[in-house]
C-alpha cells in the first residue's frame, strides 16, 4: 500500500501534473467541501522545491477562485436563507460582516469558517471584486506562511 501511495504522490508531484493537480485541489478545498490543499502543496514542494513561487501562486489562485464560487453560491442562496433572519446570532454575525464589508473576506483563510464566510459575503451582496481581492490577500498569506513554516520544519 505504501509503495502505491508513494508512486501516486510522485506522479501527481511531477511538474507537468503537479501544478494542475494543485490548482484543482486548491479550488475544491475552497468550496464548502472538506478538503485541505496544504498537504498537496507541501508534497509538491518537497519533491520539486524549485516550484516554490509558482506553486504558491497556483494554490492561491485556485483557492481564491473557489472562494469566488462560494461568493456566487451565497449570492444565489439569498432567498433560501431569508427565513433564518430572525435568529439573534445570525443578526449579530450579519451586522459584523456588514460593518466590515469586503475586508471581512481577508479572513477567508480560516479553517472551517473561511469558506462559509465567502458564501455569506455573496449572500449579503458585498461587492464581488473587493471581496475577491481580500480573499486573494488572505489566502496568499496563508499559503506563504504555512508553506514556509513547513519547509523549515521538514527540510530536505
Amino acid at each position: 500500500m505504501q509503495a502505491w501511495l508513494d508512486s501516486l504522490l510522485a506522479l501527481l508531484a511531477l511538474p507537468q501534473y503537479g501544478l494542475g493537480t494543485l490548482f484543482v485541489v486548491s479550488f475544491i478545498s475552497a468550496t464548502l467541501l472538506p478538503l485541505g490543499s496544504e498537504p498537496a502543496l507541501f508534497g509538491l514542494l518537497k519533491l520539486n522545491p524549485e516550484l516554490f513561487w509558482p506553486a504558491i501562486a497556483v494554490a492561491t489562485l485556485g483557492n481564491t477562485l473557489g472562494g469566488a464560487l462560494d461568493w456566487w453560491m451565497g449570492y444565489g442562496a439569498h432567498r433560501v436563507a431569508d427565513h433564518y433572519q430572525r435568529s439573534p446570532h445570525h443578526l449579530r454575525v450579519l451586522g459584523w460582516l456588514q460593518r466590515l464589508g469586503p475586508k471581512a473576506c481577508l479572513l477567508s483563510w480560516l479553517p472551517l469558517l473561511g469558506d462559509p464566510l465567502c458564501a455569506v459575503a455573496g449572500w449579503l451582496r458585498l461587492p464581488f471584486w473587493p471581496c475577491v481581492g481580500w480573499m486573494l490577500v488572505g489566502k496568499g498569506l496563508r499559503y506563504l506562511t504555512m508553506t514556509t513554516v513547513l519547509m523549515k520544519l521538514f527540510p530536505g
